[in-house]
């Protein structure tokens, strides 16, 4: 025994098997479905000519990241006055006044060895430093932007291997300052380092880093880093005198300076 398929009734009573669509229903269904594909299609085509991918955005703007120090007036990766809200011990405003700008070089005297050779994977393309005073001239603080070589992989391992091994808080990996004749820097050398911060960007081919001291020249037999020399209730000399803060808080200002031009350089006119 087999089984028919079911029917139906049209308007005029006639039996017709249910579940077939008429030719003119099938052709319909067709024009549609070509209709949309053709719609997705050119809507995926379009994004990916006006280069929408949050990928492809990335890829451009850390390589435009890693051109900034040619493209971009000094004065504008460092400004003449740098304001800093709440960037100060207890949440005070800060306001930093650059005094000497180093002329951008390569890397062979720029830092320690041991700093350096940490560095080195990551190559060095171009280094550029400022230092600046705060609003008493009672303390300096030199920061650096060093441009790497290194693709996004590179600035990804670099940055695990300082989180992992905790090299911005050693001491023996300090940068070292930028002192300028005739300026209320002068004096400060290495030995006047007093805390300092380096921050790897996994998002720019840059390394930036800021260490302060005391203008007076005086030496510094126990330098700290300034996360640590941030805690409330540290007792330390660069603690006290709010050293940590002064590394910190221009570093910070300088790098989402630089965060914020590679973010233009990659912006399509509206």
């Amino acid at each position: 025994m087999s089984f028919g398929e079911p029917e139906g009734y049209d308007e005029d009573a006639r039996p017709h098997p249910l579940g077939r669509r008429g030719r003119s229903q099938a052709v319909a269904a067709a024009v549609c479905l070509v209709l949309g594909a053709g719609l997705i299609g050119g809507a995926v085509t379009g994004s990916w000519l006006a280069g929408d991918s949050g990928g492809s955005g990335a890829r451009s703007g850390f390589a435009a990241a890693g051109d900034l120090w040619r493209n971009v007036p000094v004065d504008q990766l460092f400004p003449p006055t740098v304001r800093g809200g709440g960037a100060g011990p207890g949440g005070a405003d800060r306001t930093w006044t650059r005094v000497a700008v180093a002329p951008d070089s390569g890397c062979e005297e720029a830092f320690d060895p041991l700093l350096r050779t940490v560095l080195d994977p990551v190559g060095c393309a171009r280094l550029l430093r400022a230092t600046y005073t705060d609003a008493t001239r009672s303390h300096v603080t030199t920061v650096g932007l060093l441009f790497t070589k290194a693709d996004a992989a590179g600035m990804a391992s670099l940055a695990r291997r300082f989180e992992t091994e905790r090299l911005d808080r050693r001491t023996d990996l300090m940068p070292l300052p930028y002192a300028a004749k005739d300026t209320t820097a002068a004096g400060f050398g290495a030995r006047q380092r007093a805390s300092w911060t380096i921050s790897v960007l996994t998002d720019a081919p840059v390394v930036v880093y800021a260490v302060s001291g005391w203008a007076d020249g005086r030496t510094v037999a126990d330098p700290q880093p300034a996360g640590e020399a941030m805690e409330s209730g540290t007792t330390t000399a660069p603690a006290q005198a709010g050293l940590g803060h002064e590394a910190r808080g221009l570093a910070d200002r300088v790098e989402r300076g630089v965060r914020g031009h590679a973010g233009t350089a990659t912006e399509r006119p509206s």
